[in-house]
């Protein structure tokens, strides 16, 4: 993910309610919700939700689909761990603390056949 497309999406999610529709949507999962029940679930207005929705889906955060005469709007799962992914990619890498996967502060791993190599050459591992 590009620095930019996650300025947009992290500013997207920095007000109040749409923070709150996006959660209620990553909890509905990738069924969605219709606007109507968003609505309804949040107490929101119409108007102010279409909003809300407008700058949520301009960030790409969500998607909508239409079925009959609703619109279900639904988190775009893959949007969403991309940037978790990209917050977190390089996480405590200075010093391998308990937030990274435990993966990343791993040695590389070695054959034994050139660990016996090193060993012998005197080099240590």
């Amino acid at each position: 993910m590009e620095s930019s497309t996650a300025v947009k999406s992290l500013a997207a999610l920095a007000q109040e309610t749409r923070l709150a529709v996006y959660r209620l949507l990553v909890q509905q999962g990738p069924t969605g919700l219709a606007a109507g029940e968003i609505s309804s679930q949040l107490d929101l207005a119409p108007a102010t939700l279409s909003f809300h929705l407008k700058e949520l889906a301009h960030a790409h955060l969500i998607t909508a689909r239409q079925d009959g005469r609703f619109i279900f709007y639904a988190a775009d799962f893959a949007a969403m761990n991309g940037l978790l992914e990209f917050l977190t990619e390089n996480c405590c890498a200075a010093d391998c603390g308990s937030c990274a996967p435990a993966s990343a502060c791993a040695p590389a791993q070695r054959s034994l056949k050139s660990v016996s190599k090193q060993r012998k050459k005197g080099v240590k591992s």
